[in-house]
């Protein structure tokens, strides 16, 4: 694309037609006159080395051209009427050379005018000597030329014509106008300076210099040009609102909404958010009422000494009740029947505790008698699952491991990728400098030594040759080619178009540094790929525009992307990425290394081929868990020996391999069953699983050997087994429930938790463990203390209310480097593009079922040139992308839309044309008009007789009919783009636009790009793809169309936009049902309250853990917390089962739960878990220490203090009071009836 953009060019051939004499020869020194219609310089001279006339220094009376002449000017420059100092020739040159500004410019006629009429007025003034005064001239061949001029002119129209041209878009690039015709310029100064420099042979620009003059010394014959320069918001010649903003049509547009930052109150210097005051205020006022609440009932508790307060219960526990003979001799009260000796009271079981107590007992005496049928059922049913193995996949595609099925950026992925096509593959090296100090800051990398370095580094990276089934493939086979046979490789090396020989040739560094500022408007800085290369892309590290001060190169190769995963496009894509990896990891790295600089590279496989690594990193660690496992379970499901040589006899080594056994046998066994319908396992299965079903099935096996080992001494085994199953099957049923429930409500993968339950023989205890005598002799009487219950209530109180506050800080996303190993070379470079990187994603606006038809209101509701709707789609996008901040759009949108009415138009000549017989022609500067190895182009040949493609009349309101747009766009779509006409669409829009079944008068898919602004933290991701939502959805509603915006993250990242909505309604369904199955099994709403209270509880305090330690809120951590309610019931509801079948007051009761159920809870359930949970600290993938690893022990400990510390002292204060059934005496047989297994409730 020898691109337009060297206007530079065109001011050349300007400054040849300006007017001089014939020959400096024929009138001798050069003498300069100023008045009216007098020319300054008039005709051609010579030419310099280089080709490049030169005019001739003559100062002469203005010439009166002929009709046919006159009506040229008059086409060109309506401005200049009369005599002109141009002849015929010299403005048939500077008409061609104008095309080239032509289709840059044309968007915004206002400045289209103004910058020809300063030309023109250069070119072809009669009164052009009393602005222009030669001011140095040079002899060449004998002749006299000019060599350098002053060009007088008003601020005025200077300042006008740089307002009118600013904001000028040239979509293609995705930028303004002004950086292709000005290097950027940022006032009119800038501009003039740029376009006046005298350039060496060889470059384009001028061949003299201009110095452009605002003011006139006096005395001086001089004047300043002064014509009339047209504002972009003129009605006659309006500008779209995305080439001029300022227009009152666009002003009108609704404003952006302004951030609002979180309410907070100001404290003298502190600063305190709304939600952290009033929750402060909350505490106060709750401790407040507690103590309060806690006085009163003192001083009514001290009243009422030695009144019969509860006289029922006061006759149940009286000296002759089995509860009082159970407090005598030492024994627990779940040991034998709670009714007493009269047979009068007798606590009473729900009926569905009624109904379970009954069945687990039946099942656990049937289980005991007949253990082989049990046994070999169970194994077959697991073998059975297993044959599902068979069909075992485990899932590394990143898309799906982390998006649902339903995802609505998952479908527009998809309809992006079969109608327009796939984004491409990127494959990226990032070399940086390293700070001298440990907080200094890097210096520069553009050295002479590193730009050497680029060029092995590129030499090498060109050398790969990947096998793939038998084939050699290079980067050359498989890269990006938007233009030609060149690689469009983002690389700083293009500015000397790839090749070392063009480095000393062009200038070395400083040619670097100067291209960083003239990419767009010098030729010699034109990529190898024939388009300007933008530093962003290329450089990073820097500030602004400093990019001479960039500390890192950006490398980035654009491979081609198949839309399906097979085939041989992107199998020799991925053959080539491992070979790129190797090379960087072998090669590479020790190269950049040596330099003192760092290099972190990329492919678009990496992710997956590290996920992959992730699946058999931690086989060991996996190893290691179930034998620290098999070593604990071992000795605590043991009795306490009497002494250390007993060790070995007291623990239960097969007991322990058993209960492991039956945890491997029940993943091996669910994962066989997901397998076999066809869902595939995922790293979470294969390591995480195991641990969480240990440390959930494991703890039912201890709580029931621990009932077991409750049971009265001389009872058979069977008798045993079936008692422990009665008396703890409720509690475990309705833990078990519990988690099932929450499992289920977070749709995580198979996990088949408390699934399996141990039914082992246990032996005699003699005496009580440590543990209990612990809860017995220190916890519980400790907790009793009137002071520690009101201290316990306020401290636990306090940690929910700031967990609450905590809640508020916890940050939606996932960090991509916490989804790989630690030890993954991704690691740096993803730290590497957040730091270096300073461009953001592209986005692209896509637009469904576009009606191109005339009668349709779609083309001028989409473009943003004039005549284009003030509130289209480009012109939202170009006013969206003037609030960044707000809108994450950094550039107004290319649009080939745009780009092809420009194409068409009768004012771009040089764009659309056709030969005689109606087929296309290019522009004069390409085949077959123009060869480049024949020299320079000129205006014969075979293109000499195209024309345009429409005039004037043609077009209705400079709109083309549907025919002609039918018609036209394959011709705009394979146009090359080139000095002549930089609107050719091929390359920049060749997949913008699906032409299948467009004929129709619809275009079922276009887009149109631009570029999100950097993304640097997970947040920035979030926001980024909601403004962009919000705005499409703004904009479809407004325009009734179909718009939705894709951009490649799009998919990774959707998650988060609702992801609070999703974690609470998720949390809340979680524990509605787990409060109802409580409900239904306890027939105890203040029992069921409880237990939800302290769920809540545990929940927020661990979000509120998560804030503290960072852990952002994902699909991951989501699934976590709900999973967490199920577990966290296994630390309550056995001790309210417990209290609820105790007798006694609260207080007594309450002790009674924990010495009954304390130790087992903390043996069976915290520490089984803490085991479970410690040995996923020592794995190599971050995520599993991040969001398994912290979460579950944090839940661990707080499930825990809750549990045995929280829980008793509010059953204590506020638990359900005994119920109970007076049952009269009648017969004298109902002592002898009493004796049967009491019905509880």
């Amino acid at each position: 694309m020898d691109i337009i953009f060297s206007v530079s060019v065109l001011l050349q051939v300007l400054l040849l037609s300006s007017p001089s004499l014939t020959t400096a020869s024929q009138h001798g020194t050069y003498r300069a006159k100023h008045s009216e219609e007098y020319c300054a310089m008039y005709d051609i001279c010579g030419q310099r080395s280089d080709g490049k006339a030169l005019n001739c220094p003559y100062g002469s009376p203005s010439v009166k051209p002929d009709d046919l002449l006159s009506a040229k000017i008059q086409s060109l420059c309506p401005t200049i009427t009369g005599n002109v100092c141009c002849t015929a020739d010299q403005f048939d040159t500077l008409r061609v050379q104008v095309q080239q500004a032509v289709p840059i410019l044309v968007g915004c006629p206002a400045c289209l005018r103004n910058f020809l009429n300063l030309f023109c007025e250069l070119s072809c003034s009669p009164n052009q000597s009393l602005f222009i005064n030669v001011t140095s001239i040079s002899e060449v061949n004998g002749n006299m030329t000019v060599d350098g001029i002053e060009f007088y002119i008003t601020e005025t129209f200077g300042e006008g014509l740089y307002e009118s041209c600013k904001d000028v878009k040239f979509g293609t690039m995705n930028t303004r106008a002004i950086d292709f015709v000005g290097a950027g310029a940022s006032n009119f100064k800038e501009w003039f300076a740029f376009l006046g420099q005298k350039v060496p042979p060889g470059f384009p620009g001028s061949p003299y210099s201009i110095q452009f003059k605002t003011t006139v010394l006096d005395p001086s014959p001089m004047k300043l040009m002064n014509v009339s320069v047209y504002s972009c918001n003129d009605t006659s010649l309006g500008c779209s609102c995305g080439d001029c903003p300022s227009s009152p049509v666009c002003s009108d547009s609704e404003p952006s909404p302004p951030r609002k930052d979180p309410c907070s109150i100001r404290i003298g210097s502190l600063k305190v958010r709304c939600v952290e005051f009033s929750l402060a205020i909350l505490y106060i006022v709750l401790v407040f009422v507690l103590f309060g609440w806690a006085l009163l009932q003192r001083t009514r508790g001290r009243r009422g000494l030695g009144s019969s307060v509860e006289p029922l219960l006061n006759d149940m526990v009286g000296e002759g009740s089995s509860f009082a003979n159970l407090q005598k001799n030492g024994t627990h009260p779940e040991e034998v029947q709670l009714i007493d000796p009269q047979g009068k009271n007798v606590v009473q079981f729900s009926f569905v505790q009624g109904c379970l107590s009954s069945f687990y007992r039946t099942y656990g005496r049937w289980a005991a008698r007949k253990p082989t049928v049990v046994l070999c059922l169970s194994l077959a049913i697991v073998v059975l699952l297993s044959l599902g193995l068979l069909r075992f996949e485990v899932e590394t595609r990143p898309e799906k491991l982390w998006v649902g099925p339903g995802s609505k950026a998952a479908e527009e992925k998809d309809f992006f990728d079969s109608h327009l096509a796939p984004f491409y593959r990127i494959e990226q090296l990032i070399i940086a400098t390293i700070p001298e100090s440990k907080h200094g800051k890097p210096p520069s990398i553009i050295t002479e030594e590193n730009i050497e370095l680029l060029f092995e580094i590129q030499e090498k990276v060109d050398g790969i040759r990947a096998n793939y089934s038998g084939l050699l493939v290079s980067l050359s086979d498989i890269c990006l080619k938007p233009l030609g046979e060149d690689c469009a490789t983002q690389s700083i090396l293009q500015y000397f178009q790839m090749d070392p020989d063009n480095y000393d040739n062009y200038g070395g560094v400083e040619h670097a540094e100067y291209c960083f500022q003239h990419y767009t408007s010098t030729e010699t800085c034109f990529s190898a790929f024939k388009a300007p290369l933008e530093p962003t892309t290329a450089l990073g590290g820097f500030s602004g525009n400093n990019y001479s001060e960039a500390s890192a190169f950006i490398i980035t190769y654009p491979v081609n992307n198949a839309f399906t995963r097979v085939g041989d496009e992107n199998g020799k894509a991925i053959a080539w990425e491992k070979a790129f990896i190797q090379l960087a990891k072998e090669e590479l790295l020790p190269m950049v290394q040596s330099r003192n600089l760092t290099l972190s590279f990329s492919t678009e496989s990496s992710i997956e081929e590290e996920l992959k690594r992730e699946s058999t990193a931690d086989v060991i660690t996996i190893l290691v868990s179930y034998i620290v496992m098999f070593a604990y379970i071992s000795v605590t499901l043991g009795d306490t020996p009497p002494h250390p040589c007993s060790f070995y006899l007291s623990s239960k080594v097969l007991l322990g391999l058993l209960g492991v056994l039956l945890v491997m046998l029940s993943v091996l066994g669910s994962v066989g069953f997901f397998s076999a319908i066809g869902v595939k396992s995922t790293l979470i299965i294969m390591e995480v699983i195991p641990f969480l079903v240990l440390a959930v099935g494991v703890d039912n096996m201890c709580i029931i050997v621990d009932a077991v080992k409750r049971q009265p001494l001389g009872l058979p085994i069977e008798e045993k087994i079936s008692g422990a199953m009665g008396e703890v099957g409720p509690s475990i049923t309705l833990a078990s429930l519990s988690e099932i429930l929450a499992f289920a409500v977070g749709s995580f993968v198979s996990m088949p938790a408390c699934r399996v339950f141990s039914m082992i023989a246990g032996n005699r205890q003699e005496r009580d463990g440590l543990l209990t005598r612990y809860m017995k002799e220190v916890h519980a009487p400790f907790l009793g203390l009137w002071g520690v219950k009101i201290s316990v209530i306020a401290i636990f109180a306090a940690f929910t209310l700031a967990s609450i506050a905590l809640c508020t800080r916890i940050e939606p996303g996932l960090e991509q480097q916490i989804a790989l190993p630690r030890d993954s070379y991704l690691q740096g470079y993803f730290s590497n593009i957040s730091e270096y990187l300073r461009v953001g994603p592209p986005l692209y606006f896509v637009v469904k079922d576009y009606n191109y038809s005339l009668g349709s209101k779609h083309t001028n509701q989409l473009c943003s040139i004039s005549h284009c709707d003030s509130n289209s789609l480009l012109n939202e996008i170009s006013r969206a992308s003037l609030v960044p901040e707000s809108s994450y759009i950094a550039k107004p949108a290319a649009s080939w839309l745009d780009d092809f009415l420009v194409w068409i138009s009768p004012e771009a000549f040089s764009c659309c044309r056709k030969f005689t017989n109606g087929s296309y022609c290019p522009p004069d500067d390409q085949p077959p008009c123009c060869f480049p190895d024949e020299g320079p182009c000129g205006l014969g040949g075979v293109c000499k007789d195209c024309t345009t493609c429409f005039r004037h009349l043609d077009l209705v309101n400079d709109r083309p009919s549907t025919a002609q747009f039918r018609e036209k766009l394959p011709w705009f779509l394979d146009a090359l783009p080139s000095a002549d006409c930089a609107k050719g669409g091929h390359g920049a829009y060749t997949n913008s636009v699906d032409l299948n079944g467009y004929e129709g008068g619809v275009i079922q898919a276009s887009e149109f790009r631009t570029y999100h602004t950097p993304l640097n933290r997970q947040g920035d991701y979030v926001n980024a793809i909601r403004a962009a939502r919000d705005f499409s959805a703004r904009i479809s509603t407004s325009l009734k169309m179909d718009i939705f915006p894709y951009s490649v993250f799009y998919i990774f990242f959707e998650q988060y936009l609702d992801i609070w909505m999703l974690a609470l309604i998720n949390i809340a369904i979680a524990l509605g049902a787990i409060f109802v199955v409580c409900l239904v099994i306890t027939s105890s709403l203040w029992s069921s309250a409880i237990i939800l209270l302290v769920l809540v509880m545990i929940i927020l305090e661990l979000m509120g853990v998560m804030a503290i330690l960072g852990i952002q809120l994902n699909a991951v951590s989501v699934v976590n917390l709900i999973m967490s309610i199920g577990i966290a019931v296994e630390f309550c509801v056995h001790i309210v089962h417990a209290f609820m079948v105790s007798m006694g007051d609260r207080s007594q009761r309450a002790k009674t739960a924990l010495c009954t159920m304390g130790a087992s809870v903390f043996s069976g359930i915290t520490l089984t878990k803490l085991v479970g949970v410690l040995v996923l600290c020592f794995s190599t993938s971050e995520i599993f220490v991040v969001y398994y690893f912290q979460m579950y022990l944090a839940l661990v400990i707080i499930g825990f203090l809750h549990g045995l510390v929280f829980l008793p002292v509010v059953l204590s204060l506020f638990g359900p009071p005994l119920r109970y059934t007076v049952i009269k005496e009648q017969q004298e047989d109902m002592a002898s009836a009493s004796s049967e297994q009491p019905l509880l409730r």
